[in-house]
């Protein structure tokens, strides 16, 4: 049930949340709110995976 849900979370992620790794983001030079977007997407991959 978890990782049926983290997937299906995975899947709004892509939808829904920017992609900064396609825009070529210099992680020194982004902002918190883009770390925290970041950060939450790995999360939710890494749960989806394992």
């Amino acid at each position: 049930m978890k990782k049926s849900f983290f997937k299906f979370l995975a899947k709004v992620n892509k939808a829904v949340l920017p992609s900064y790794s396609k825009k070529r983001l210099d992680l020194s030079k982004a902002s918190k709110l883009q770390l925290a977007i970041i950060g939450w997407r790995y999360y939710v991959t890494t749960q989806a995976l394992g």
